[in-house]
């Protein structure tokens, strides 16, 4: 299970980086803003989430994951042709999603195990290592930042990550079983938004004299 995890944390990292230089690509960003954004969205929220938990950073310990951003923030900038096509770029969006329901319930249950803000914290970590990075590039990048762009992406995060924490406290025995459900939910959900271009709605505020 580790090992599959470890894997798939590998593509999702490359996943986050590439999406994540992609979505600044109109802001005439040069290479070593595209390095230092790329790297950003792909280890920001682990790295927020060990901050906040005091434990050492996850990439401190693996470097593994600072190479792979890297050169994949630099094939993207020099490969933009090619990852900008709707098919390819719509495959890089799965992918996204997937890591980011790895992630997700990753932060949550490194959150529980450590015994940090029971109940509440691991949701809150969770969410944060999925979208953190991507929160930042957008702050850094002067862009409408993810949770402000009614794009169905954090809500599903916080569903699964909720989910899981209910798992963990009334029946822990089903942990490993419940962590997989959760992330298939996660990205089943994220899925579906992007297939049927899915939208959070807007909250329409009347003016008045």
């Amino acid at each position: 299970m580790e090992q599959i995890q470890f894997w798939i944390g590998v593509i999702a990292t490359i996943a986050f980086a590439v999406t994540g230089v992609l979505a600044i690509a109109d802001c005439g960003v040069d290479i070593f803003g595209v390095i230092v954004l790329g790297l950003i969205t792909a280890i920001g929220g682990g790295t927020i989430r060990d901050i906040i938990l005091e434990a050492p950073i996850f990439w401190s310990e693996n470097q593994l994951y600072v190479w792979l951003a890297l050169g994949a923030s630099i094939l993207t900038f020099v490969a933009e042709s090619f990852f900008t096509q709707p098919q390819i770029y719509r495959w890089m969006l799965y992918i996204d999603g997937f890591g980011a329901a790895l992630f997700a319930i990753q932060g949550a249950d490194k959150a529980w195990g450590m015994g940090f803000g029971l109940p509440v914290a691991p949701v809150i970590l969770g969410v944060i290592t999925a979208i953190g990075g991507g929160l930042i590039r957008d702050i850094l990048a002067g862009r409408k930042t993810l949770i402000m762009s009614h794009e169905l992406y954090a809500i599903p995060v916080t569903v699964g990550c909720c989910a899981y924490v209910l798992i963990l406290k009334f029946i822990p025995q089903y942990a490993i079983e419940g962590s997989v459900i959760c992330m298939l939910g996660i990205f089943g959900l994220r899925a579906a938004a992007i297939h049927w271009d899915l939208r959070v709605p807007k909250m329409f505020i009347t003016k008045t004299r």
